[in-house]
């Protein structure tokens, strides 16, 4: 079977972003309990799910992720926020920008994009021909498709991951990753249509210093 999908990572209907529709479909925090503790791989603790108080700074129903840090927030309600460890694009391979999740995919399947064989071509050419969804595919567990303003595919997920532990880091082709239970739990949270801004390097989030929330 050759699969013709085009992904940039290695390694229905838009809903209204209600606080009842939160409620409803379990997205608050307190309803949907975050999986810390049951990753095998045990991450440093500021890239471990938290819940933090953003005073309101990130708006419910947003994605934000700041590569230097490498966090990635998901607002939920009451001026909070669920922060994540991710790793990030290296060096140029990072882009910036807004965008919206157009769609979600529970085991997805992978293919390198073209300029991806190019660049490293010892590396990727071997995958040419796609990779099926799985444990070892490289998007992991769950994989949520952004789109560009206008409509077009960006190629960049945000994304579960077979070596978790690059969390932390920016070793990927632009993609944010998660460790796989935490983009499972990210993925049940997010409906298709939720907002995503991924931050330019060297722009801090000034959330640091946030009192962080029992998750």
């Amino acid at each position: 079977m050759v699969l013709k999908v085009n992904f940039r990572c290695s390694k229905i209907e838009i809903m209204t972003l209600t606080r009842r529709h939160f409620i409803q479909t379990g997205l608050a925090a307190g309803l949907l309990p975050i999986a810390t503790t049951a990753s095998a791989v045990q991450l440093p603790a500021h890239l471990m799910p938290k819940v933090v108080d953003v005073a309101g700074r990130i708006p419910q129903g947003q994605i934000e992720v700041y590569p230097d840090e490498f966090h990635l927030y998901f607002g939920i309600y009451e001026g909070r926020a669920i922060r994540y460890g991710v790793g990030v694009g290296r060096a140029n391979l990072y882009e910036p920008g807004n965008f919206t999740v157009d769609r979600k995919q529970e085991w997805p399947d992978w293919r390198p994009t073209d300029a991806m064989i190019e660049r490293e071509p010892e590396k990727y050419e071997q995958y040419a021909d796609g990779v099926p969804g799985g444990p070892e595919n490289p998007l992991g567990a769950r994989a949520l498709y952004l789109q560009y303003p206008n409509g077009r595919d960006s190629y960049l997920r945000i994304h579960g991951t077979t070596a978790p532990r690059t969390i932390g880091s920016a070793v990927s082709n632009g993609c944010a990753r998660l460790v796989n239970e935490h983009i499972e739990d990210l993925y049940r949270r997010v409906p298709i249509g939720t907002p995503v801004i991924l931050h330019q390097k060297g722009i801090a989030s000034g959330l640091f210093q946030t009192v962080e929330q029992p998750a």
